[in-house]
């Protein structure tokens, strides 16, 4: 490959479209879960970084660039790590929804115990990230 040549695949347009609708999607979920305690931020976000990024180069550097997004999710990105009221709210909510899900909707003991696994294997991913500590307001999820 010569150094010229650009060093992402092309995609398709049906993909690109896709994955740029989606980004818009994510971002507007992440703007909701500001005002929404219920919603959180912080991944909408970076799904809707992690679509732009395979789809728009222009959006991706603009949520990243964005004046209130873009502090959000740049320590993450830049491998900083998490504060550690992201990591609680991000944990909680994760284990509300897992037992709601197996203890309602679920019905099929492995996709219990699927669930389960995930739930475990989340929690010591977000356990393992950096701990970020910022003096002042902690709510950035």
């Amino acid at each position: 490959m010569s150094s010229s040549q650009d060093k992402t695949k092309p995609i398709n347009t049906a993909l690109r479209w896709t994955l740029l609708i989606s980004g818009f999607l994510a971002t507007a979920l992440g703007v909701l879960g500001i005002f929404l305690p219920i919603l959180p931020t912080v991944p909408f976000l970076l799904l809707a970084l992690a679509c732009f990024a395979r789809s728009s180069e222009r959006f991706y550097s603009g949520l990243l660039d964005h004046a209130h997004f873009g502090p959000i999710v740049q320590p993450y990105i830049n491998g900083s790590g998490m504060s550690r009221g992201s990591k609680i709210k991000a944990i909680t909510l994760l284990w509300a929804s897992i037992t709601l899900s197996a203890s309602f909707l679920i019905e099929l003991v492995w996709v219990r115990l699927l669930l389960l696994v995930i739930a475990c294997a989340v929690t010591f991913y977000l356990v393992s990230l950096p701990t970020l500590n910022f003096e002042g307001n902690e709510n950035d999820l």
